[in-house]
């Protein structure tokens, strides 16, 4: 098995490319969304409310409930397949996407959700963030938010031109930026999480640069939550978001909180309800109130 099967400037046109052909064999069921923005201080989070027929199509695309776990990466769906990162990931498309060209970073055996990020995973995921401005994201373990318990990273493209500008989280980050080259904490957000700021290196520099980078980031991070490798696993479950600018983790207490389920997105600013009720119930509870719900409080 090669290394990989794209240049570092191919990647994105594959993505299009496949997306195209998945949309038009039905391969691909993207999922119908009406968005609206609720605010929270400096934060103006967006929340995309599940159109209820969507729910409906996506239920009848998926596989049969059975008595054996169903694996959807063992064989994956030839279809999504975007590119191979490296003899030990590939890039597919996610199948029910709610946003345009969210990919995943699928490990080529069997490996767990729960398990600790590994250097091999960071490769994967800098192979892709080289080329795509985007968002890497890792739901570590269900109570984090992940459906699959196959290990897969996943990304969202940020296609705006002000890149990150685009993430509802960064008003929150930007001022604190000098003070977070090392690891620390947001005052303004009210749940448990550490930040630090990347010296990300120059896209010409090697991609074992870039992993080292990530993979270094994301160790101290977790180290400092109090988050520790632990027979493979982390200690508790946790949220890990990757920009080419930062990286963040959160720790998990809970998957949901009144019914509404938060996953990684959540604490990018992007949050998911499945219908008009679940809406009004998070403007009585506030977006930080619920991510501060699914983790814990700042400083405990």
């Amino acid at each position: 098995m090669t290394q990989a099967t794209f240049s570092p400037d191919s990647l994105w046109s594959l993505v299009q490319a496949t997306t195209q052909q998945a949309l038009q064999s039905g391969a691909l069921a993207p999922i119908a969304t009406q968005t609206c923005v609720l605010t929270a201080g400096e934060l103006a989070f967006t929340v995309r409310v599940v159109d209820s027929l969507a729910r409906k199509e996506a239920a009848r695309s998926r596989p049969p409930q059975s008595a054996q776990p169903f694996n959807p990466f063992l064989p994956y769906e030839e279809a999504l397949f975007v590119a191979s990162l490296s003899e030990t990931h590939v890039c597919l498309l996610n199948k029910f996407n709610v946003v345009d060209h969210h990919l995943l970073m699928v490990t080529r055996q069997y490996e767990s959700q729960d398990d600790w990020l590994t250097q091999q995973d960071f490769a994967a995921l800098a192979r892709c963030l080289i080329e795509i401005e985007g968002l890497g994201f890792y739901n570590g373990g269900a109570v984090a938010g992940s459906s699959q318990p196959h290990k897969h990273l996943q990304l969202v493209p940020l296609m705006s031109p002000a890149g990150t500008a685009a993430l509802p989280i960064t008003p929150a980050i930007a001022p604190h930026r000098e003070s977070l080259k090392i690891a620390g904490q947001i005052p303004t957000l009210p749940f448990s999480h550490s930040i630090r700021v990347l010296a990300w290196p120059s896209l010409q520099d090697s991609h074992h640069t870039l992993t080292n980078s990530l993979l270094e980031a994301y160790q101290q991070i977790m180290a400092d939550l109090g988050i520790y490798r632990q027979n493979g696993q982390p200690s508790e479950p946790y949220n890990l978001l990757v920009t080419r600018d930062w990286l963040m983790a959160v720790r998990r207490s809970q998957a949901s909180y009144e019914g509404i389920n938060v996953n990684s997105l959540g604490y990018a600013g992007w949050l998911l309800v499945k219908d008009q009720s679940g809406l009004d119930q998070l403007k009585q509870i506030g977006p930080l109130t619920l991510l501060e719900q699914v983790g814990y409080p700042l400083g405990a």
